[in-house]
């Protein structure tokens, strides 16, 4: 017999509240975390404007020694996984140590550094290059900042699936649980500001100068945006012996690669991963009450994703409440689906869906109820979150109302 998995504690950082309670309050009010980019230099850009994380203090959540030792995303991600502990009242000893879980997923890695690095070279030479600074890089750094000074001894993997990882992350912490090698995981994806995301993003002509518009007809791009998810995923049986609150349970989920385009997603390779999810979790499609879209943005993304919901549920895509986050917080990157996933997980807890901002004109070729401009007090029972990432690696979480 399988066991099930639950959602017992979130942690969150991100543009538009630090902690669960600010992130949700931001939410459902339809906040905007939009600024300008103030961390490098952008006048040699086109866009000025990101979801950049202006209030953070790392000395809230790591040792004032150890700051200096980690960069960006790994603070971003180990405030987050802290936040996430705590909310599930785990308390993490020598026994349970060795029985939790670290699994983040990314995009870009701590990409700031190979800047650092870059500067250091060419104005000073490579002598000029700190040590600290290079170990400070390789993406595997991640997961292992956060087990190190949060004091986990179980596996520690980074994930590095793009735009999907943070699903993927907690599709493999959902697995290893459920299959009882660990009662319990941290899971969820860390992302920081870079200019070479910055830039690169820029430069695939795929960025809006002032606002990020999912469905709408006058959209113009995605906003890149920073920040971590965590969840702690945990054993059902565990959780109800600790008497710990439960926010959802993992369902399922389902995966793609279907190599279609390096960046551009497919219609099929989208229907394939939304089928999958719902066949993996045993679940109806007229069950599903909730769709947290991948919803970029972009002219070509949120057509796909469209017609691959409508592919998939027919008259009913029409009846599904299909909101973006993204239009508040911007993209993410390997943290998107992560942060997305709390937002579920919150939506399911509290009866309300979040909305997506910034709609004025709808979209003949998106014509869902895209949840325009105001949060609706919705009870799902179960959501479907969704993320697609270049190169075809899609992921899709199932997520449901926990009844005992």
């Amino acid at each position: 017999m399988k066991r099930r998995v639950v959602v017992t504690g979130l942690g969150v950082v991100s543009s538009i509240g630090i902690g669960k309670e600010q992130f949700w309050g931001g939410i459902v009010s339809g906040k905007s975390g939009i600024s300008k980019v103030t961390l490098f230099d952008t006048s040699s850009h086109e866009v000025h404007r990101g979801g950049e994380i202006k209030d953070f203090d790392p000395k809230k959540f790591i040792p004032q020694s150890k700051i200096k030792d980690i960069a960006r995303a790994s603070q971003f991600a180990v405030a987050a996984s802290q936040m996430a502990l705590k909310d599930a009242e785990l308390n993490i000893d020598g026994k349970n140590a060795k029985k939790l879980a670290v699994l983040i997923g990314t995009t870009m890695g701590e990409g700031g550094m190979i800047e650092e690095i870059d500067k250091h070279w060419t104005s000073v030479g490579e002598e000029g290059v700190w040590g600290i600074t290079i170990l400070k890089y390789p993406s595997n750094v991640l997961s292992n900042n956060v087990a190190r000074l949060l004091n986990l001894h179980g596996i520690s993997w980074v994930i590095p699936t793009a735009c999907s990882a943070g699903n993927y992350s907690i599709g493999f912490g959902y697995d290893i649980v459920r299959k009882g090698e660990f009662d319990c995981a941290i899971a969820g994806g860390a992302d920081s500001f870079s200019r070479i995301g910055f830039t690169g993003f820029g430069r695939l002509f795929s960025m809006s100068s002032d606002a990020c518009r999912p469905f709408d007809k006058d959209r113009k791009g995605m906003m890149l945006g920073e920040g971590a998810g965590i969840l702690v995923l945990e054993e059902l049986q565990h959780a109800q012996e600790r008497g710990s609150n439960i926010y959802a349970e993992v369902l399922g989920y389902g995966l793609s690669c279907d190599a279609y385009n390096m960046t551009i997603p497919s219609v099929e390779g989208v229907t394939r991963v939304i089928k999958k999810a719902i066949k993996n979790s045993g679940i109806n499609i007229n069950e599903v009450g909730y769709i947290s879209a991948h919803g970029t943005g972009t002219p070509a993304n949120d057509k796909t994703e469209c017609n691959a919901i409508k592919k998939v549920f027919g008259e009913l895509s029409r009846k599904i409440p299909i909101s973006s986050i993204k239009s508040m917080l911007g993209h993410t990157m390997g943290a998107a689906s992560a942060i997305e996933a709390i937002s579920c997980c919150l939506a399911i807890k509290n009866g309300v869906i979040p909305p997506t901002i910034n709609f004025q004109t709808p979209d003949p070729e998106c014509d869902v109820d895209c949840v325009p401009n105001a949060p609706r007090k919705v009870k799902p029972k179960i959501v479907l979150n969704n993320s697609l990432a270049f190169g075809g690696n899609n992921a899709c979480l199932v997520l449901g109302r926990y009844d005992e």
